[in-house]
């Protein structure tokens, strides 16, 4: 059985927690739904969802540039929101917080300015053998552009990353490691902490793909000392189309922009333009203000049920469908590293995912099936791809429960 991540025991008021989120009461296929596909998107709270009408009912203006009461209003709760986010993983400044569209922005922004800046012909980029495309392709594409060489980190056949090997790895010419925090596959808990530590004392800096992690355990950057940490605001009950990147000052001042418009500038003529400080360098034209706002209402909701309480929930769940799916003749587990977190891979015999994924739903369970963007981890494991159950603070050991029966059932027909 796999260790989770952290073991206390889940205080969760679960009712009371299912009843914030209307979405969770519908049915699908005639059935209850039952919703395990929080690695790809969360569903949202009535506190998100009230703070989205809130916005565009009462101070929908644009930020940053107006006198007017609206404006200033709407700048006030767009900063503040900056602040919340900043507070929740203990960035030294809330300067250090730059608004992205995702996840994904925020690579290909940290992929685009630092290699502008820092990587030359003949330099090296490590990324691991479990990173998600996102952590992948923008790296290739900057070790393209710039004459660098993209090296990797493999994984064991338990999900884990060699860190034998990283340590070959690592020479005078890595000039930046990217690697997820929490594997989106595999559930992997990869160590940070101790990571960054072995990059930097190699004079490497570190890029952390936070988006499995943020909303399932307590995240502090300044302890786990990345220079760069990257999340989504709709894998952690907040909406689309918002993302934080997280860097650390003395980087971030030093890159060039990342776009240029509205915002961005401190001065300009048609002989020069001039660029204002951090954060607002990185933010050109009119933000998603809506969206940096309401993340902060979502990372209030998670603060106010505490992350302790969230990750214990999440993991008594983690721990209970590990050990049923094991009860299940032909399942097979896809990944089973030390310290796991919020997701399950599994296969049943040789049985296409996507067949099961299809009867799942009829039965009102959505789960993920696919190679989860992470291909070259799928190549590894010689498989197409995985059903995937991934958890949020709202699920419960009943609808634990329905999986096992749903996939039950799926073997049943499909074998």
């Amino acid at each position: 059985m796999s260790e989770v991540l952290h073991q206390e025991k889940s205080m969760i008021a679960i009712e009371q927690i299912r009843s914030q989120f209307p979405i969770l009461s519908r049915k699908v296929n005639n059935q209850s739904l039952v919703y395990f596909d929080n690695g790809a998107t969360t569903q949202k709270p009535k506190s998100v969802l009230d703070a989205i009408q809130k916005y565009y009912s009462e101070i929908n203006a644009n930020i940053h540039r107006g006198v007017h009461t609206l404006s200033q209003e709407a700048t006030d709760a767009y900063e503040h929101s900056r602040k919340t986010i900043a507070d929740f993983i203990n960035a030294e400044h809330a300067h250090e917080i730059i608004f992205t569209r995702g996840t994904t922005e925020s690579i290909n922004l940290v992929a685009s300015c630092f290699g502008k800046k820092f990587v030359n012909a003949g330099d090296e980029i490590l990324v691991t053998e479990m990173e998600h495309h996102s952590n992948i392709v923008p790296w290739q594409l900057m070790c393209e552009e710039r004459g660098a060489k993209l090296k990797v980190i493999p994984v064991d056949d338990n999900g884990e990353l060699i860190l034998s090997e990283l340590k070959n790895l690592l020479t005078s010419k890595t000039k930046l490691l990217a690697l997820t925090h929490v594997s989106n596959t595999l559930g992997t808990v990869n160590d940070v902490k101790e990571i960054s530590s072995l990059a930097h004392k190699n004079g490497t800096a570190v890029l952390v793909d936070g988006a499995q992690a943020i909303a399932h355990t307590e995240v502090d950057v300044q302890d786990l000392d990345c220079d760069f940490y990257c999340f989504s605001g709709h894998k952690m009950y907040g909406p689309t189309g918002i993302g934080i990147l997280y860097g650390k000052e003395k980087f971030l001042n030093e890159f060039p922009p990342y776009q240029s418009g509205g915002g961005m500038i401190k001065e300009v003529s048609f002989e020069q333009t001039t660029f204002t400080t951090l954060p607002y360098k990185f933010e050109a034209g009119t933000p998603n203000i809506e969206g940096g706002i309401v993340l902060g209402a979502a990372v209030e909701w998670m603060k106010n049920i505490g992350m302790k309480n969230i990750s214990a929930h999440e993991n008594e769940l983690l721990q209970y469908a590990i050990q049923q799916l094991k009860t299940i003749d032909g399942i097979r587990i896809i990944g089973e590293a030390k310290h796991h977190a919020s997701a399950v891979s599994f296969l049943i015999g040789n049985i296409h995912p996507y067949d099961v994924g299809v009867i799942l739903d009829k039965l009102g369970i959505a789960v993920r099936t696919g190679h989860h963007c992470n291909q070259p981890l799928m190549k590894h494991f010689n498989i197409p791809g995985t059903v995937r159950a991934s958890f949020a603070v709202y699920n419960t050991m009943e609808e634990v429960d329905k999986l096992i029966a749903g996939v039950k059932q799926a073997k049943k027909m499909l074998s």
